[in-house]
């Protein structure tokens, strides 16, 4: 057999999700083993299985180390002040009621300094697809503890552990009143594009929870292992239930996960609800707004 080097031509192969980023943007911020990516990677999935329209699609985020995404993802989006991700959006979703306007970020973002706006859109029934991806700390700001850090878990801000009651996330939203909610983790990459796909299909408020690792600040001071040990984690102690009593589905450290579509309902938007209003109170006066009139 000859020693003479063979030189063969490979095809230039490139993944097919990538036309969905923003290229010059990488390589990204996030850590070895954050699951951030991959949460990104099932929604983009499931961007791609719908052939979903971008130009009728706005992404929007808060800070932190989710709020990344709004800049890494090549869609109209924004990248917003601390916990404001939300009213940014509702602005924009009733400023151009055509768009699907989903808001992309973090537990503290959405849930500490955003809490506030969280409750009133989810009471309202605005129009739009929250994703909280939860890693329990605050990830970019050096893990401080966060309104989801389980009762126990040692942050920086609690180095002998926390004793504030964390929230429950999915019995928040179900309480005021958001129409679709599901908790899913980033080992669950097709049951999370499934409801990724039908929290882009919902009308009203849709809120899916991601729990995510943060192997730099949440594992590693709580001494649960790299990304891949939290994955095992997730696999092991994950138990689906469907339909499940949101109060019941609270999360302790490292205990059982409850995951799957908790809430599936109907109810009119905050756009439908105000539309029928004045369309009550001035009759035929009343155009409606948001809605396609004929020529």
């Amino acid at each position: 057999m000859s020693s003479a080097a063979v030189n063969i031509e490979l095809p230039q192969l490139q993944n097919p999700l990538m036309q969905y980023l923003r290229q010059d943007r990488i390589p990204h911020i996030w850590c070895p083993g954050c699951g951030i990516g991959t949460s990104l990677n099932a929604f983009i999935r499931a961007l791609d299985e719908m052939q979903f329209d971008l130009n009728k699609l706005a992404v929007i985020s808060g800070i932190g180390c989710t709020g990344r995404v709004a800049g890494y993802l090549n869609v109209d989006s924004f990248h917003t002040t601390h916990g404001r991700a939300i009213p940014f959006a509702t602005g924009l979703k009733l400023g151009n009621p055509d768009l699907k306007v989903v808001v992309y970020s973090g537990d503290g973002d959405l849930f500490a300094i955003g809490g506030n706006h969280f409750i009133h859109a989810a009471r309202r029934n605005m129009d739009l697809m929250v994703v909280c991806v939860n890693n329990f700390t605050y990830g970019m700001t050096g893990g401080q503890v966060a309104p989801t850090t389980p009762l126990g878990a040692t942050q920086t801000t609690m180095p002998y552990g926390n004793f504030e009651p964390p929230f429950n996330l999915p019995y928040l939203a179900d309480s005021c009143g958001a129409v679709y909610v599901a908790r899913w983790t980033v080992y669950h990459v097709r049951q999370l594009t499934r409801a990724f796909k039908e929290g882009l299909s919902k009308k009203g408020f849709v809120f899916i929870e991601v729990l995510s690792p943060c192997p730099t600040l949440y594992s590693r001071r709580n001494r649960l292992g790299d990304g891949v040990e939290q994955l095992k984690y997730y696999k092991e102690r994950s138990v689906v239930k469907n339909g499940a009593d949101t109060r019941e589905v609270g999360l302790t450290f490292q205990g059982d996960i409850v995951v799957g579509t908790f809430v599936n309902r109907e109810r009119p938007t905050w756009l439908d609800a105000m539309n029928e209003h004045f369309s009550q109170r001035f009759g035929d006066r009343y155009q409606r707004y948001g809605v396609r009139h004929e020529d």
